[in-house]
């Protein structure tokens, strides 16, 4: 049987086991978890994540495995379903759950695709609590170093192998006293007494910080009237929380909007195609002209309201942003939460903002086709307006957010463009930004997984010699191809296969997110899981069943 090892069970894992099993040829699959409980994944696993922290992915959105989410719920027991911290009442296609419950969901769908995989004739293999050391390519297999908790050292060769890694956070979270570079696992921010404290980041994961720190300190309470209060404790009268970005801006509020997508008038995927087709050098003006059209036919009121008609690259973030940057950040999140709710029952849809939610996938095709410059043009301006878009937020988040603010314990605070962040000899950090200098006594950076680059591979001989390549651009004024410079991530192909010297196996395949965000940006969350695992195992497929067709490309 073909050898095919993937690393890691998350969503990315997981969706690659779901593609392999649809083979004609029986596979022998191994997988490798790290933790003690296969098919969770890092951002659902219980030992990470704080039971109230929110998925920001509803039923509707994740690509059906075994079952949909909605059918998973529907089918638990209300014992089970009281564990879970669900109301058997609120199960619907579009609404938010815990974290850990949607853990609960994909282990179920992990253990379920195991079973028919089985069946089908695969032989699978789950190796639980084992972690990788390291990945050696040869000549015509790969060799993985792993050990077992508890064990000895051990090696087995494969001839496909998945990276699947998902998110890299450090073992250390508390690197320094009172400093915290990440909000997970959970545990460690919740010891923060009632302090003042610093959250870095007002996305959802600034979100997941504040909330695991504040119900260490309190808890949340719907009222009669269904309005979410915060309840402190009494002694957590110093419990004081800033949240702190560049631009001070809460997410909004998740909106409704049809699904699946409706269709695309001018920005569309072939559109896009054609423009990268013709090598222009004005490859990303080219796209926004497209990004303007389409958003202008889509709400012609919204289009004039932020002059449209003159933005560029450059200037298209202030434009988006300008009115809630005008505003008090709590006073515009009431206003678009209430906004929200009213239009999620009515079944309204707010035109621009879903027509740039549908736009984002699309312009993706263009980004790792993008020269240095352009490339620098798109992260620096253009990106944001996106993920602001794409990165709402579940309702009952901002509902959190606000009763925090009711009870004076949440601020946010506007660090524009250049800050600085320092350690003393005391616990936390002190923050220097917008000419204004704030002391913390416990600092969290919640700002999210950055993008990695080949030097960062945590595996000894991926690293050595250059194995795996850096992924590359072309110089804005290069006249050839060969004129590149390293920009960060890793050089992939469309199956994401990173590219390897000559003479090794390149059956490897990096689907990490990590490694993959500078030149796919939003290649985030279950939806790129889906995606990403189902071209992998596509490519998988296809290399087992034409084998002299592989040998001719390696």
């Amino acid at each position: 049987m073909p050898r095919v090892a993937i690393i890691g069970s998350g969503p990315t894992g997981l969706y690659t086991l779901a593609g392999l099993i649809s083979s004609a040829t029986p596979l022998s699959i191994t997988i490798f978890e790290e933790t003690p409980d296969a098919g969770k994944g890092t951002p659902y696993h219980p030992a990470v994540n704080d039971r109230a922290m929110l998925a920001n992915i509803a039923s509707i959105e994740i690509p059906r495995i075994e079952q949909t989410l909605v059918e998973w719920l529907s089918s638990q027991s209300d014992s089970e379903l009281q564990e879970l911290g669900v109301e058997k009442t609120a199960i619907g296609e579009r609404e938010f759950y815990p974290r850990v419950v949607l853990g609960e969901f994909l282990a179920a769908q992990f253990w379920a695709l195991v079973s028919r995989g089985l069946s089908r004739g695969h032989s699978i293999d789950v190796k639980a609590s084992h972690r990788i050391l390291d990945i050696k390519l040869g000549k015509d297999d790969i060799s993985l170093k792993f050990k077992r908790h508890g064990g000895e050292d051990a090696t087995m060769s494969f001839d496909h192998v998945v990276m699947a890694t998902g998110h890299d956070w450090p073992e250390n979270t508390e690197t320094a006293p009172g400093y915290f570079v990440s909000p997970w696992p959970a545990a460690a921010i919740k010891r923060i007494g009632a302090v003042n404290v610093g959250v870095l980041g007002t996305s959802l994961s600034g979100i997941d910080a504040v909330v695991s720190v504040g119900t260490a300190h309190g808890m949340f309470l719907r009222d009669d009237n269904g309005t979410l209060r915060y309840e402190p404790r009494p002694a957590s009268t110093g419990l004081n929380i800033t949240m702190m970005s560049r631009k001070g801006l809460l997410p909004e509020a998740d909106f409704y909007c049809p699904i699946p997508y409706e269709p695309l008038t001018y920005c569309t995927e072939e559109a896009v195609k054609l423009l990268i087709e013709q090598k222009g050098e004005r490859l990303l003006d080219e796209v926004f002209e497209l990004f303007r059209r389409e958003l202008s036919v889509a709400d012609p009121d919204y289009a004039a309201s932020i002059g449209l008609a003159l933005a560029s690259v450059e200037d298209i973030a202030d434009r988006y942003f300008r009115a809630r940057q005008a505003a008090d950040p709590f006073v515009w999140a009431a206003q678009n939460l209430a906004e929200a709710k009213k239009n999620k029952a009515e079944r309204k849809t707010v035109r621009w903002r879903y027509a740039i939610l549908r736009m984002h996938e699309v312009i993706a095709l263009a980004i790792p086709q993008l020269n240095d410059r352009d490339l620098k043009r798109f992260h620096k301006h253009f990106k944001t307006v996106f993920v602001d878009d794409y990165a709402t937020v579940p309702h009952e988040s901002v509902e959190r957010l606000l009763a925090l603010h009711q009870q004076g314990k949440l601020s946010v605070k506007a660090l524009g463009d250049v800050y600085d962040i320092r350690q003393d000899d005391k616990p936390g950090a002190v923050v220097i930004g917008d000419g204004n200098e704030s002391k913390y006594d416990a600092f969290i950076d919640a700002t999210g997984q950055h993008a990695l680059s080949a030097s960062d591979l945590p595996f000894p001989s991926l690293r050595q010699n250059g194995a795996i390549k850096e992924a590359k651009t072309v110089k804005a004024e290069a006249s050839t191809n060969d004129e590149t410079r390293r920009t960060g991530g890793i050089e992939i192909d469309d199956d994401f296969r990173p590219r390897v010297e000559a003479g090794l196996c390149n059956n490897l395949y990096c689907v990490s997110v990590p490694f993959l965000l500078h030149k796919m940006p939003f290649v985030q969350g279950i939806t790129s899981a889906h995606e990403m695992g189902n071209t992998v195992a596509a490519a998988i497929i296809d290399a087992v069943a034409n084998p002299d067709l592989l040998a001719h490309s390696r």
